[in-house]
């Protein structure tokens, strides 16, 4: 007895079926996304599949996990914040730059509020986005400390206080403890470090 042999699929088909995966992938990653800017931290798979027009199964044929899809939106969001970061500060001087430096977070931060509300919810599982974010700040606390002179720099007391009002975590008190519009809080923000290089 002869086993009958299936034909190997066509390159088109092959490309069409990859297509469709990466489709289906940017459609999910896109829909959470979404789902965490409308304010709702922890969607369910269902919700998702649901956003992205896609079946449960496909999300997670794509995502082992919730976890992991929310650690595929660390990267994207991370790169974004990222990108507005790095761009070289401008000022005339190391005052002007830390305060450029400081407008530049307030702008990546607003933007990663609603993404960072949603990892602070999961904070206590070990494989969440924790480490993602320690190396963020980490990267930021370099940045500063490399725009400062040497004065500042070596005074614990006045970089730790200037690294705190320039962190995610002033801005966000601002904007929603405090309740600030984001021209309040940024004028709030700059006054601190104004006050801290005078």
């Amino acid at each position: 007895m002869t086993e009958s042999v299936q034909p190997a699929p066509e390159p088109e088909a092959l490309d069409g079926r990859r297509r469709r995966g990466q489709d289906n992938r940017a459609r999910i990653v896109a829909a959470m996304m979404e789902i965490v800017h409308s304010g709702q931290v922890a969607p369910s798979a269902e919700q998702v599949a649901a956003r992205a027009d896609v079946g449960l199964r496909t999300v997670f044929r794509h995502f082992q996990d919730m976890d992991s899809l929310y650690r595929e939106i660390a990267k994207i969001v991370g790169a974004e914040v990222r990108a507005i970061i790095a761009r070289p500060v401008v000022g005339a001087d190391w005052r002007e730059r830390v305060l450029d430096m400081a407008g530049r977070r307030t702008h990546a931060f607003e933007k990663i509020s609603p993404y960072k509300r949603a990892a602070d919810v999961f904070r206590h599982r070990p494989k969440f986005l924790g480490s993602d974010y320690l190396r963020l700040v980490a990267e930021l606390r370099e940045a500063l400390r490399r725009e400062l002179p040497a004065e500042i720099a070596g005074d614990a007391d006045r970089f730790e206080a200037l690294d705190m009002v320039m962190s995610y975590e002033t801005w966000s008190r601002l904007r929603r403890e405090q309740d600030l519009p984001v021209d309040r809080a940024q004028a709030v923000v700059e006054a601190a470090i104004r006050r801290l290089i005078a």
